[in-house]
């Protein structure tokens, strides 16, 4: 085909065509270039061999590494369950306890007080009403409920520092609750002995015999017949009837017993911050209360003699030291000063 614009009319030319072939001759560099950079804007984005399996390697390495943290932390979880659950039970607390029966400071002085068959205290104890008296004073204490008076310039020691109302909820337990009543109603407030002596009735001004807790031991009994541990019975006493409760849950008993048992023998530690609150408490309870015999009586005569003294040299302790040191629990320590100057 003739490009001359001279030509005949039989090879008379489109200027179309000839617009076309001019177009096509002068910019095939640039078509194929952007071509090439199409070809090349692909190539750089489809991955090759190597780079793939590269990526594949990467992957499952974030994989593994992802296992590996997920394994770290569930391992780290358990620890720290199981170090919760080693502080919720301590090694000083006995792994048979009954996780099922919750038994107060009073309920336990007086099981271990009472007669297993005859269902009765001695009737020569004239301790364990002051015992009783002053277990509420430091369950209530143990609960939240009261505490002693910050120590002053003036009243340093514990004897001469006020109970004072720390929270008035209701406890559950009605000994506990009408005690509560009663702190609550006083003004102006009273020390611990007091409160011991108002509680048990021994004072000699009748505005204040109406504190006096009555029937303690009885109320105390139906606790305990209503947590399956004892039962009621009469028995007949020559002129008149007496109500009575054996012990029918000796497994119960026998558990405290053995509880107190090991705290002054296999697991005695010398230094009574270190003791479990509740068995110290239970210890100077007993001991002020005169049924502390019970529980040692069935121990070889070595073994007895070992618990005793250590007993003894436990509350012979001075509480006004004691109850100063750290973490110390000073309703526990000021109960027993009381009943060491009584």
């Amino acid at each position: 085909m003739c490009y001359s614009l001279s030509a005949t009319k039989d090879q008379e030319v489109c200027t179309l065509c000839v617009a076309e072939k001019f177009f096509t001759y002068w910019n095939p560099p640039r078509v194929r270039e952007t071509g090439a950079l199409q070809n090349s804007a692909n190539c750089s984005l489809r991955p090759t061999a190597a780079q793939e399996q590269r990526q594949v390697r990467m992957t499952t390495l974030t994989h593994r590494t992802r296992r590996t943290e997920v394994s770290k932390s569930s391992e780290k979880k358990i620890e720290s369950e199981e170090d919760t659950n080693q502080e919720r039970s301590p090694d000083n607390e006995d792994p048979g306890d009954s996780k099922d029966i919750r038994l107060t400071l009073m309920e336990e002085v007086l099981l271990l007080g009472l007669k297993d068959k005859e269902g009765y205290t001695s009737f020569w104890n004239d301790c364990i009403s002051s015992g009783l008296r002053g277990g509420i004073l430091i369950e209530l204490a143990m609960r939240g409920r009261i505490y002693l008076e910050p120590p002053t310039m003036r009243k340093k020691r514990l004897l001469d520092r006020k109970v004072l109302l720390k929270s008035d909820s209701p406890t559950g337990d009605v000994l506990l609750d009408e005690t509560l009543k009663h702190i609550k109603a006083t003004e102006p407030t009273e020390t611990v002995q007091t409160w011991i002596e108002l509680l048990t009735g021994e004072t000699w001004n009748p505005f204040k015999l109406q504190y006096q807790l009555r029937n303690v031991r009885e109320r105390i009994a139906k606790n305990l017949v209503e947590k399956g541990i004892l039962t009621t019975e009469k028995q007949n006493f020559l002129l008149f009837d007496m109500t009575t409760h054996p012990v029918t849950n000796t497994t119960e008993k026998q558990r405290l017993m053995k509880k107190l048992q090991d705290s002054v023998l296999e697991r005695w530690v010398n230094d009574p911050q270190r003791m479990d609150r509740r068995t110290l408490a239970l210890l100077v309870l007993a001991h002020s209360s005169d049924v502390l015999e019970n529980v040692f009586s069935c121990l070889t005569d070595d073994k007895y003699d070992v618990a005793m003294n250590r007993t003894k040299d436990l509350v012979e302790l001075d509480p006004e030291v004691e109850g100063t040191k750290h973490n110390a629990t000073e309703m526990i320590w000021a109960v027993l000063a009381a009943f060491n100057k009584s």
